[in-house]
């Protein structure tokens, strides 16, 4: 099973050696980013800096910088297991596409160890310690300024809980949250993220919105923040489904909403319609800084932290990062549903290069002409695979974790005249390629054999591939050693 909470973690990962202490004193103006850039590109190990200047608090880094600590803190042997368990879930009579979808993890509900379970306020170690008004001070919490041309200090890992005020179903996502001053965050929420959505649902009503944001969370409930759900599936649902036990929730002190009693920090707030600052630059995921603009500004009312709190975040910056395993996860565990709505689908990959959402290669089993077309259209229809901008379709025998295999088939079988489909639709709001925000052109290839059905009339048709010939292939595996090589 997955670990209750940060803390043990980071405890287990010690005991094998996969955890280095950083005692001395660590600047979290550019020093820390730095630190742990490099120790994460080369495969290095979590970091828990004792002594960060400016703050009492530890602060953990790089914790899931690699697919084993990720497994180890989901309590997995590997990303298939949870594959596998989703795949369970959709029978054949499911209804494709979203419905298919939603009927699915309807059925989450009905396992016992999987909806989250409230408990007392004083059996939550998040509430030991609780801050009111001037006591807040957000300049105790370590925030990272990673990189030089940064407009300020951000958290990177705050888990933000909002309810839509009409419906009151609850959001959890994770959105870099910008350090303005002791007691005010800025809310970068994106133009396509359901947060942004219950604002703009309160500012209509005139009301003001409750936020409440987890620092240092049970690691299955940080993967579920990043997980591209659909609005009306709860994230707190998933996280029980991939921990294999519910997940503990307490009421917050002063909003009316529940956050992980597991939690090492959380900060409470009411935004106020239209109370916006300035928030970024940011040297962000894609590897280039997003700019400057107005975002929502929330103003912090209430702390509440366990006795001895630590803070946990990540470095955001050019691939690869420690958005790679979380990135891979979200690949394999959503294979199955995208499967529901793509049914066309043999598997997918996501690159990390293009920060998961900018390409998409996909394999298909080819059953008529421009299938490849079809699915292309379709993969632009599924939920947020509507921002992907470039989609590679090949055949079902082509590896598509093979980047050169790929590239292979995308590079040689391919007329661009006919082969290459552009359209324009949305992008994603961190885009900085886009001529205009918000939208922009994209491109699908299809890689496929092509059929005479399809206009390839060539004499003899599509070429074979060449290949080894089995038996001698066979006889060489037998004879390797004697070959002296």
């Amino acid at each position: 099973m997955a670990y209750d909470d940060l803390r043990s973690l980071l405890r287990a990962l010690e005991r094998e050696g996969d955890l280095k202490r950083v005692k001395a004193e660590v600047d979290p103006y550019l020093e820390v980013g730095e630190i742990v850039d490099r120790v994460q590109k080369s495969g290095g190990p979590a970091l828990l800096f004792e002594n960060v200047k400016g703050s009492a608090m530890p602060l953990a880094m790089n914790v899931f910088g690699t697919d084993r600590r990720l497994l180890k803190a989901l309590g997995l042997k590997s990303y298939g297991e949870i594959s596998e368990k989703i795949g369970g879930l959709l029978r054949p009579e499911l209804p494709h596409g979203f419905v298919g979808v939603r009927e699915a993890f309807g059925k989450l509900g009905a396992m016992t160890h999987v909806p989250p379970k409230k408990v007392k306020q004083q059996d939550a170690p998040v509430q030991e310690v609780v801050l009111h008004g001037d006591d807040v001070d957000l300049d105790a919490l370590p925030a990272l300024f990673t990189w030089p041309q940064d407009g300020g200090s951000f958290f990177n890992l705050g888990l933000t809980h909002t309810k839509d005020p009409e419906s009151g179903i609850r959001n959890l996502g994770l959105y870099r949250l910008q350090r303005h001053d002791k007691r005010t965050i800025g809310m970068h929420w994106q133009i396509h993220k359901d947060s942004r959505n219950h604002y703009q649902v309160a500012a209509r009503k005139g009301e003001k919105l409750p936020v409440a944001i987890a620092f240092g969370c049970p690691p299955a409930v940080t993967y579920a923040s990043t997980a591209p759900l659909p609005g009306d599936i709860d994230e707190y649902l998933f996280a029980g489904f991939i921990a294999g036990k519910r997940i503990e929730m307490v009421d917050c002190k002063t909003v009316p909403l529940q956050v992980p009693a597991q939690a090492e920090v959380v900060i409470e707030g009411w935004l106020e319609p239209g109370e916006m600052l300035p928030e970024g630059p940011f040297g962000d995921h894609t590897g280039f800084y997003t700019p400057q603009e107005p975002f929502p500004a929330l103003k912090i009312d209430c702390v509440t932290m366990r006795k001895r709190p630590l803070l946990q975040s990540i470095v955001v910056g050019r691939p690869p990062t420690e958005d790679g395993p979380l990135g891979r996860a979200t690949e394999r565990f959503f294979l199955p549903l995208l499967k529901v709505i793509v049914p066309d689908i043999v598997d997918y990959h996501l690159p990390e290069a293009g920060g998961f959402h900018n390409c998409a290669i996909v394999s298909i089993d080819k059953k008529y002409p421009k299938h490849a077309q079809k699915v292309m259209h379709a993969v632009w229809g599924a939920h947020m695979m509507s921002l992907t901008k470039l989609i590679v379709v090949v055949d079902s025998d082509c590896d598509v974790h093979d980047l050169h295999e790929v590239a292979w088939r995308a590079l040689g079988n391919t007329d661009y005249a006919r082969d290459l489909s552009i359209v324009e639709g949305p992008v994603d709001h961190l885009d900085h390629a886009s001529y205009q925000q918000f939208w922009g052109g994209k491109a699908g290839i299809d890689a496929t054999r092509k059929w005479p059905e399809e206009g390839y009339t060539r004499d003899g048709g599509w070429p074979e591939m060449v290949l080894s010939d089995p038996e001698t292939a066979a006889k060489v595996d037998r004879r390797w050693k004697e070959y002296g090589l």
